[in-house]
């Protein structure tokens, strides 16, 4: 039997000077600074982690802050432009806020919907549309609320190194419906009503270089631990190989690379991101796991100090 994922989880970016991260994330989109930890792998950065009010899947990206690290090079084997849903109707505000803060942008058209398209400080490609599936983020911050506000994810652009494998991976494997093909892209669905559209470049340009304003990795979502075991043995099953589970206190996490070069993670929706703070709290304190809480003290001075601030 064939499993569907319901969709995007979270991606996970390397961005710059972490202040810039959320005073962009938190002070101009208005997302919610869910989460402040650091890095399992490298307990000397920060792992932030931006979504709507509650950090619900498909509404949660993360990044990792490097202040002095090397510029990246968007392209083939990455997410290539990450999109954002927004309510039906608030362009008007989105257009006039890029404008407020000088964050050049441009209008596109694919599969019969608009797009504004602009860079966030560290040169990651966003987009935002509007669309009237998904729950309204509650959260307000900046000056953006709730009729405004981002949603989540509306899906990625995947530009991939062996499009047609990476084609068949996302539908035969992953479960997506093909919706069509127009121009340079073909089309999939998940299940969800967030995080739900995947378009992937139908043609391999030139390969990406990791590092600051790159996608990391796109993470799909697993009902719960069971669920994610199974996606473990049928991911594995296909061919693919794949890690072993990884704790990330906030959600189990599973990683394989599908032959297009992208990183992919299958992430767990529980426990979620009220595991060890309250919801009202949340993002407030470094928090850290257990095996890392011996070094507070150091952490905290390693880390650059950053502030979640409504801009001028």
């Amino acid at each position: 039997m064939q499993k569907q994922t319901s969709g995007i989880h979270h991606i996970s970016a390397i961005v710059g000077h972490p202040q810039e991260n959320v005073d962009f994330y938190a002070g101009v989109l208005g997302l919610r600074l869910v989460k402040k930890t650091v890095n399992f792998d490298d307990p000397g950065t920060y792992h932030l982690y931006f979504g709507d009010e509650e950090g619900k899947p498909g509404t949660i990206i993360t990044f990792f802050p490097w202040a002095r690290a090397k510029q990246g090079k968007i392209g083939d084997g990455q997410v290539g432009i990450t999109s954002y849903v927004v309510p039906k109707g608030a362009f008007g505000f989105w257009e006039k806020r890029l404008e407020r803060f000088q964050i050049p942008f441009s209008k596109v058209e694919r599969f019969g919907e608009q797009y504004v398209q602009f860079d966030d400080p560290h040169g990651l490609h966003l987009e935002l549309v509007e669309r009237e599936e998904g729950q309204i983020n509650t959260w307000s911050f900046g000056g953006v609320t709730p009729e405004v506000a981002i949603k989540g994810f509306g899906g990625a652009i995947l530009y991939s190194a062996q499009p047609q494998q990476t084609a068949e991976l996302l539908e035969k494997v992953m479960g997506l419906e093909h919706v069509g093909e127009e121009g340079d892209f073909i089309r999939f669905r998940s299940l969800a009503d967030i995080g739900n559209i995947i378009d992937l470049k139908k043609v391999s340009t030139e390969r990406g270089r990791m590092g600051v304003g790159t996608v990391h990795h796109i993470a799909f979502r697993a009902g719960d631990d069971q669920d994610q075991l199974d996606w473990q043995e049928y991911v594995s099953a296909h061919g693919y190989s794949v890690t072993p589970v990884k704790d990330r206190n906030y959600f189990n996490a599973i990683y394989f690379k599908e032959h297009g070069e992208i990183l992919f993670e299958i992430a767990t929706d529980p426990p979620g991101f009220a595991l060890d703070e309250s919801r009202e709290r949340m993002g407030e304190q470094l928090m850290l796991p257990e095996q890392y809480e011996q070094y507070r003290e150091q952490l905290n001075r390693r880390l650059i100090p950053i502030t979640v601030r409504e801009l001028e």
